[in-house]
């Protein structure tokens, strides 16, 4: 914990070195900047926010159950522990010339607005090498009241969003006089996507009015009723059927009703627009809505992707080779969410994505150092040192290994898909919540991460979580 504080002396990569821009910072960049060797390159990081979000456990800040300052980590707080300074730069992305290896910033905070409005707003940074991980964007399916009407859980000012939301729902039941039928609606929590995210936000809603609604709105307790939909005929895919079995049977418990087999049509202010499996057509009044369906490609991807058209032929994102280098391009790579692998675009996946492409570009520098020393000896001494280039230049391409899947459920109850061997071992129930709050634990990237969530478990379990909007 000292030396999390207190960073010692940096000293700066030589200008001679290449320069690698790494845009964002989520799960995929982050990784790259804790593997990267900076003496090797002059690294610069571009990223609208300056932190590093844990998402899995973002659904628990919705409700109170986790501090949302417990899962950010500042990305000068891994920068500044390098041995040689990383320059880092909380700015957007606006334009990127492959030709010309030039990025554009704008000095945008994504999400935040800010009256602070120096001088200079744009600027470029040239590359030798570029790494998008900008990661993706809420897919809305082209239905214009998911941004107006409903939330996203995705960025620390969505759960922010849902935790305002929630309780401005709460108090409006129940201020007096409030009719049946607005109280009904108002209560109607609705949850758009069985995935992971959509089945832990319920789960944790789930809980927050079990354990704490009950006690401080005693009038409302009964009223309150959440619903998933999903378009599939099950929710979880990635999971097995047992354990998408476990999570049906324990919702069916917890009274949160699942509509598979349902899509949204159109969202309006208090109602949803709905189709059911057998094509009809109802509307679904709420109070509040929660839309996780899945991701798209942000706007600069997209941009980029119109800049190769031969080569780039993919929508949700940025077509790469399986050494994760843009294809039509020897400089840019691309990693997490704005990539497209025959890889599911999980945290997990982009986390290793980027450790692998560290380990690349450590490669890369060691053969470019390697070619120089070999144009100076003699003839006689050349051949062992290209067998050592040689060597170095036959990169393994990336491969994800699978680490397994996990989800809370509610009730401290949670599922576990984990390899074992040839097959897969499955799990859910209380003790897997235990292995699913240290497998969390272990993930977060710092001890001071650890003990703040630790601390927030603890606190929640004897003092309750805080019900202030706020």
């Amino acid at each position: 914990m000292y030396d999390h504080r207190h960073p010692g002396s940096q000293t700066t990569t030589p200008a001679s070195k290449k320069t690698v821009v790494v845009l964002g910072s989520g799960w995929g960049s982050t990784s790259f900047l804790k593997t990267i060797d900076t003496d090797k390159y002059n690294v610069v990081v571009v990223s609208p926010r300056n932190y590093f979000l844990f998402t899995p456990l973002l659904p628990s800040c919705t409700v109170g159950t986790v501090d949302i300052r417990s899962i950010i980590e500042p990305i000068r707080f891994i920068t500044r522990h390098k041995n040689n300074a990383i320059k880092v730069y909380e700015a957007e992305c606006t334009d990127i010339d492959p030709e010309k290896k030039v990025i554009t910033i704008a000095g945008k905070s994504l999400g935040y607005t800010t009256e602070i409005k120096g001088e200079i707003s744009e600027n470029t940074i040239p590359y030798d090498y570029l790494v998008v991980g900008v990661g993706a964007t809420n897919q809305t399916f082209g239905i214009e009241g998911v941004e107006k009407y409903g939330c996203f859980l995705k960025e620390v000012w969505d759960a922010q969003k849902i935790r305002r939301k929630l309780m401005d729902c709460i108090e409006t039941a129940a201020f007096p006089g409030q009719t049946e039928k607005e109280i009904e609606r108002l209560l109607h929590m609705v949850v758009v996507g069985g995935g992971a995210t959509g089945i832990e936000y319920a789960a944790e809603l789930h809980d927050f009015l079990v354990e704490d609604l009950k006690a401080w709105y005693p009038e409302l307790v009964g009223k309150v009723k959440i619903t998933l939909v999903e378009a599939l005929p099950n929710v979880l895919p990635a999971f097995s059927k047992e354990l998408i079995k476990y999570t049906e049977s324990t919702f069916k418990e917890q009274n949160i009703s699942i509509h598979t087999k349902t899509m949204v049509k159109d969202v309006k202010e208090k109602e949803l627009v709905v189709q059911g499996p057998d094509g009809t057509t109802s509307t679904m009044p709420f109070g509040l809505l929660v839309w996780a369906t899945g991701n798209t490609a942000r706007p600069l991807v997209r941009k980029l992707i119109a800049k190769m058209p031969d080569t780039q032929k993919e929508r949700k994102g940025l077509a790469v080779d399986d050494w994760l280098r843009l294809k039509g391009s020897d400089s840019i790579y691309a990693i997490g969410d704005a990539a497209v692998t025959k890889y599911a675009p999980t945290a997990q996946v982009a986390s290793q994505e980027g450790k692998y492409l560290a380990t690349v570009f450590d490669k890369l520098a060691k053969a470019e150092q390697l070619e120089a020393e070999i144009v100076s000896i003699p003839e006689d001494q050349k051949m062992k040192l290209m067998r050592k280039l040689q060597k170095l230049r036959e990169i393994k391409p990336f491969h994800y290994s699978h680490q397994g899947s996990l989800c809370y459920v509610g009730s401290d109850k949670a599922i576990a898909d984990l390899p074992l061997g040839l097959g897969n071992f499955t799990s859910g129930g209380v003790a897997t919540y235990a292995f699913w709050r240290s497998a969390y634990i272990s993930n977060l990237f710092s001890h001071r991460n650890r003990w703040l969530v630790i601390s927030d478990w603890t606190r929640k379990t004897l003092l309750g979580r805080d019900i202030s909007r706020e």
